[in-house]
């Protein structure tokens, strides 16, 4: 049996190696990473009116040429540049026929081999288009190229489509041009439909009427195995397709959690002669859409967790590499994501076998932003061009004609036409193919729709994700409603990264044409913004129980499969322990092991042990990490042991030899000192005014103000001495004197450390509650952080972050106008404790769990009307703040209220002193020598 299969391997490696395969020679490089040098002419613009040199592929404004254009922008320049190189024909191909492919080129394309005009001029940027120069080309010399290119369109629905679009807009030909070379008598295209059961379609689209052709495909495995083989009947007579089906046993499903490939050999021939052989890699996979069902992958009904993306790179506009397309799949897959919409255009062929080989579900889309879209002549050659392209890609779940009401209800006929796997075609915001893809759709919203009506809906573009709004931001709340509803089919966030031209005629420049291009999860370079983490716990597709530790804790954890086919036993977990001795990252001590992971299949629960050491309530924070099988984070989630006074208690000087605290009347102020410390708490207000240390003053001052939007009055400040220690208590009251408002003592202990033990009553309905201080934001070099971090939070993005000691350099970042992550200004949850690194440091714990830092205020977006920003929350007027509520962030499209319930105002209710909220603070201003 063995012998045989080697024997037709061998038989069958040795057809294909005499077989006429197409052959490719590339005229340009195939990516901005290898790009060629060809002579260039720009008409108008920048460094035009001169014969140059202009990579290809490349955007000729990223090069220096021509003039930049957003697709909002009004006047729009019309430049066209003038291409030319030079190339050879290999003497084997004199009995072939010669094509010369462009993968794209914006936009109308006019192309001349030695002088003669190829075909007609190509319209629309996004799609690959070929012309036959076989009788334009010498053999033995040198042939010309020229090529024209038009930036915009003689065709107005191409310029309505494309260029008029919510996006950057350029010229040039910006994917790779190459020759290729096939027989006389050739496969034209294939369109595969491998089933995840094994069943197999195929039609081989042959180039004309060819005569008493057959066809057969073998398909092998990774380790070029045949497993299969396919033939068709053989017939008289002429044909321009051939259909191929059968059964294919034993073959392992494609999905974004096992992107399993195999290579598909498609040969015709005529009386046993080869006449042309292709390859394709294919994936067994079925896609159905279950009218008032859902969508189904394989037979399992499918929740996308997907983001849109552009074709972009900052010193590259359109033009991108194949590693750029591995680095984003990669970062897509991070954030535990599993699908991808082409916004709003085909993308790179790479980028789709990217999506093929690592594993995600894609929207491929025809170009189009709002109304109108393609007319019907061009829109029948783009469509076709695009899925004769695109075809047999696993990964393309869906086509997309056009978006947001820019759709030709004229070619939805045509997808069919072309696809043997028939997939769903969606209009992208609104509802067809029994879909609804509504756009940015608030929480729980529908009139017998949406979340209440009888279709799947899948928005397509949702939680718009400007500046530090959107995205993360209300997901937790969106996502759990949608895992709720089983009509639900998940959604896509807007986008992935902002869309920041580097600027050749403005020194560099990155720019978003203000808002328009400012709505990544990641910068333009990738650089991970808070949201990122947020989305990458929340869409985890293992989840762990939320748990507080206490001494009497099982060492069990209770995990979900949120996987859709992959067991649980097939990723790896594992712990830390961790103690925090002081507050630098050297300060940490830990302890790790593995755990056992566990036999869960998808959709169930089950649970984790974790053999945790004898002593492991003497640490402070337990952290688990869930792997997958390619060894990927899903994510690590912190538990609290201990608590902040346990490790304010550990971390504080103490010296009980130390002379006892002293307290001083001085007229309009109270001097509280010891150890070197003074503190001087105003009478009539018992705030601080000052602190010096050692003859040096440290700026903390103006506090604690309660955050109030009511009249407080300060009723008393009272002295007395309990314990030894001074004591200030000062009450503020409300309603005329009747009601105490605010509560907090001042106590100066021997050791200089000055504590502070709070207690007020919130408001309902409220956006923020605590205490705030002045501190100068000048000089500040950063901080090191023992809080939820190292990103910042809001009311409604709480999920991503870490508890751990974090070193903070400061920053002046403005989410979306500069990139330097993570930004050091904002909200920080759980706070332990803070050392703040400035001319005068000073250190701050918690003593009380659930605080949260307000860490100086960020600064407002410059490129955005502020009265339009809801992507801005409200922050205390104070520069530090200690509070036990923060507000939540909104959208562009938005306020913060919309987007669930996480996003509304605080409420408080209760009765008597006991349901205040209290809270305790220790600041050491003995840090200068440490």
């Amino acid at each position: 049996m063995m012998k045989n299969h080697l024997l037709f391997l061998f038989i069958f490696c040795l057809e294909i190696t005499h077989a006429q395969v197409t052959e490719i020679k590339y005229l340009s490089g195939k990516g901005s990473d290898d790009a060629i040098e060809w002579d260039f002419f720009c008409t108008k613009g920048a460094k035009s009116g001169l014969w140059n040199k202009i990579k290809v592929p490349s955007c000729w404004e990223t090069e220096g040429y021509g003039t930049y254009n957003y697709g909002h922008d009004k006047n729009k320049a019309n430049e066209e540049g003038l291409y030319k190189t030079k190339f050879q024909i290999p003497a084997d191909w004199k009995s072939k026929r010669i094509f010369i492919v462009f993968e794209g080129s914006m936009t109308d394309t006019e192309i001349k081999v030695n002088g003669k005009q190829a075909g007609t001029v190509h319209q629309g940027a996004f799609y690959r288009f070929k012309r036959e120069i076989t009788n334009l080309v010498h053999y033995g010399k040198s042939n010309d190229l020229d090529v024209k290119v038009s930036k915009m369109s003689a065709n107005n629905s191409i310029n309505e489509a494309e260029r008029e679009a919510d996006f950057w807009v350029f010229g040039g030909i910006f994917r790779p041009v190459y020759l290729e070379a096939v027989p006389n008598e050739y496969i034209e295209y294939t369109a595969i439909d491998a089933r995840h059961t094994g069943d197999v379609k195929a039609d081989i689209i042959l180039s004309g009427n060819l005569s008493d052709v057959e066809a057969q495909m073998v398909v092998l495995d990774q380790q070029n195995k045949v497993i299969g083989k396919l033939s068709s009947t053989p017939a008289a007579g002429k044909k321009n397709k051939i259909s191929l089906s059968g059964h294919i046993a034993d073959v392992k499903p494609w999905s974004s959690e096992s992107p399993t490939l195999y290579s598909a050999s498609i040969s015709i021939s005529r009386k046993g002669k080869v006449l042309h052989t292709i390859t394709e890699k294919i994936g067994f996979r079925t896609v159905e859409v279950r009218e008032h069902d859902g969508v189904y992958v394989n037979g399992v009904k499918m929740m996308f967790k997907g983001v849109n993306r552009h074709s972009f790179w900052p010193t590259t506009g359109r033009t991108t590499n194949k590693q750029l397309s591995i680095d984003d799949v990669n970062l897509i897959k991070a954030m535990n994501m599993n699908a991808v919409r082409m916004s709003h255009y085909p993308p790179d062929k790479h980028f789709l076998e990217v999506c093929d080989s690592l594993g995600l579900y894609v929207i491929d889309e025809l170009c189009a932003w709002q109304y109108p879209p393609y007319d019907t002549p061009v829109g029948k050659v783009l469509v076709r061009e695009m899925l004769t392209h695109d075809i047999n890609h696993p990964s393309i779940v869906f086509w997309a004609n056009g978006n947001e009401g820019g759709f030709n209800f004229d070619l939805d006929p045509l997808f069919p036409l072309y696809d043997i796997q028939k997939r769903a075609v969606l209009h992208p915001w609104a509802k067809f193919s029994c879909i609804n893809t509504a756009h940015y759709i608030n929480y729980d919203t529908g009139i017998n729709n949406l979340f209440h009506g009888r279709d799947i809906f899948m928005p397509t573009e949702i939680l718009h994700g400007l500046y530090d709004g959107g995205h993360g931001a209300g997901l937790d709340d969106y996502w759990n409603l949608m895992r709720s509803n089983n009509l639900s089919a998940g959604m896509f966030l807007w986008d992935l990264a902002d869309q920041a031209v580097v600027r050749t005629d403005r020194n560099g420049f990155l720019d978003t044409d203000k808002d328009h291009g400012a709505d990544g999860i990641t910068g333009p370079h990738r650089e991970k913004e808070g949201s990122f983490f947020t989305i990458k716990e929340i869409w985890s597709p293992v989840h762990l129980e939320k748990k507080y530790i206490t001494p009497t804790w099982n060492k069990r954890l209770i995990i979900e499969n949120r996987y859709a086919f992959t067991n649980t036993n097939e990723c790896s977990f594992k712990f830390r322990l961790a103690k925090v001795t002081n507050l630098s990252v050297d300060g940490v001590t830990s302890v790790a092991g593995r755990i056992d992971s566990p036999d869960c299949k998808p959709g169930e629960k089950s649970t984790i042990t974790l053999d945790l050491p004898k002593e492991w309530t003497d640490y402070d924070v337990l952290y688990v990490t869930a792997t997958d099988r390619e060894n990927r984070e899903l994510f690590t989630w912190s538990y609290e042991i201990g608590n902040p006074l346990k490790v304010a208690s550990r971390c504080l000087p103490t010296d009980k030899s130390a002379p006892a605290a002293q307290a001083q009347d001085l007229g309009t102020f109270w001097l509280l000192s010891a150890a070197g410390v003074e503190a001087r708490i105003n009478k009539e207000t018992g705030l601080l005014q000052a602190v010096v240390y050692q003859g040096k003053t440290i700026p903390l001052s103006n506090g604690p103000v309660l955050i109030t939007d009511k009249q407080v009055t300060c009723k008393s400040v009272q002295y007395k001495l309990a314990e030894g220690n001074p004591h200030l208590t000062v009450t503020y009251v409300t309603n005329n004197g009747k009601d105490v408002a605010y509560g907090f003592t001042w106590t100066m202990l021997p050791s200089g450390v000055l504590q502070l033990d709070y207690d007020y009553r919130p408001q309902d309905k409220i956006a923020m509650a605590g205490i705030t201080f002045d501190f100068p934001e000048e000089g500040v070099k950063g901080a090191t952080l023992f809080a939820n971090g190292p990103y910042r939070v809001y009311k409604n993005r709480m999920k991503g972050g870490t508890l751990n000691v974090w070193n903070k350099t400061y920053n002046n970042t403005v989410t979306g106008e500069s990139w330097d992550y993570p930004e050091f200004k904002g909200y920080y949850s759980l706070f332990y404790g803070m050392k703040l690194d400035c001319p005068t440091p000073f250190a701050v714990y918690s003593g009380k769990e659930d605080v949260i830092l307000h860490l100086f205020t960020p600064a407002i977006q410059s490129l955005y009307a502020a009265d339009k920003n809801y992507t801005v929350p409200a922050y205390p007027k104070g520069n530090i703040s200690f509070m036990s509520a923060i507000p939540p962030v909104g959208t562009k499209f938005g306020k913060a209220e919309n987007y669930g319930p996480q996003s509304q105002l605080h409420r408080f209710s209760g009765n008597g002193a006991e349901n205040n909220i209290s809270g305790q603070l220790f600041f050491d201003f003995n840090t200068m020598n440490k």
